[in-house]
């Protein structure tokens, strides 16, 4: 049997009309997107880039584009024929979760908008940015997060793919940290424009309230298994998986860990559902030997169908 690796995209895949094609021809796609109400869907299929990138407008707005696609995909093929794990990169995961059952779409979308409400807050009273260092192994980015973070804080959040590293923090820090990367010959060292130190310990306050929110929901075992941002692990079972969405927050993203994972445990084809391909882009620079496929329009949609299919 064939094993396939869904992955779901987080915030800064969005892009005015994602989606759209999708509802206008299947009925389940509609019915999903409608769940967000007139005003954010409109922000979705006619808005500007600016509200759209808005974190309490981008969360649930990926969030229910993801879903959509993947409910379009299962109900255009038998899933049963393939061996299917799950992941999800950062906002993501909440997309990999509900795709595995642990929860209800309409439980997600209350989730997610409450995450967002909580990241939006704690980026307000503990303001930051974040920067990608491309070029360089995780050892050294590690070592001038430490360097940087004498002047505030400083993490390396996000594990993108070998050479991809993004760091997150205080202004000065992060800046002071890009300085250091260049000096020591990153092949580039950028600041990201982002409204928060997304996933650094700044993120603390942000992952004590979710962790409390998520007390109030009903969670199943996955249908699928997912494999966690915050320690890469293969997920079976739902006894831990409340304390790792909370802990996801203030943490890193170990997701070229959680491509390796699912390699090294059989995984051959990877589909990304949702908007654009950024993590098809990773996955190109993790293993360029396994196929990738995505799914966000009708025209990626049926390329997908035919080679599963086949």
């Amino acid at each position: 049997m064939q094993k396939i690796m869904l992955m779901f995209p987080g915030q800064g895949s969005q892009y005015v009309g994602m989606g759209k094609d999708l509802y206008e021809k299947f009925p389940v796609a509609k019915d999903i997107i409608d769940q967000l109400g007139d005003e954010l869907k409109k922000i979705i299929f006619e808005g500007t880039e600016e509200d759209l990138k808005n974190t309490q407008n981008a969360q649930p707005a990926i969030f229910a584009t993801s879903i959509a696609c993947f409910e379009v995909l299962k109900q255009s093929t038998d899933f049963n024929k393939f061996e299917i794990v799950t992941a999800g990169h950062s906002l993501g995961e909440y997309s990999a979760m509900c795709a595995s059952g642990i929860f209800s779409f309409k439980d997600g979308l209350s989730m997610v908008k409450a995450r967002g409400g909580f990241i939006q807050k704690a980026s307000e009273e503990n303001p930051g940015t974040m920067a990608a260092i491309l070029g360089m192994d995780k050892d050294t980015v590690i070592n001038i997060c430490a360097q940087a973070g004498q002047t505030g804080v400083c993490d390396a959040v996000n594990f993108n793919s070998p050479g991809q590293i993004v760091i997150s923090g205080t202004a000065q820090a992060v800046q002071k940290a890009v300085e250091l990367a260049q000096a020591q010959g990153a092949s580039k060292a950028i600041l990201l424009n982002v409204s928060g130190p997304f996933h650094s310990k700044l993120m603390t306050p942000a992952s004590e309230m979710m962790k409390e929110e998520l007390n109030k929901y009903e969670f199943n075992n996955p249908v699928y298994p997912v494999i966690t941002n915050c320690d890469a692990q293969i997920t079976k079972d739902v006894s831990n998986i409340k304390e790792k969405l909370a802990k996801q927050i203030n943490n890193s993203v170990k997701w070229d860990a959680s491509i390796l994972n699912a390699i090294a445990d059989g995984a051959g084809l990877f589909i990304e559902i949702g908007p654009q391909r950024v993590l098809s882009g990773l996955m190109r620079r993790i293993d360029k030997t396994k196929k990738v496929l995505n799914i966000e329009d009708l025209a990626s949609l049926e390329k997908t169908l035919k080679e599963l299919n086949q």
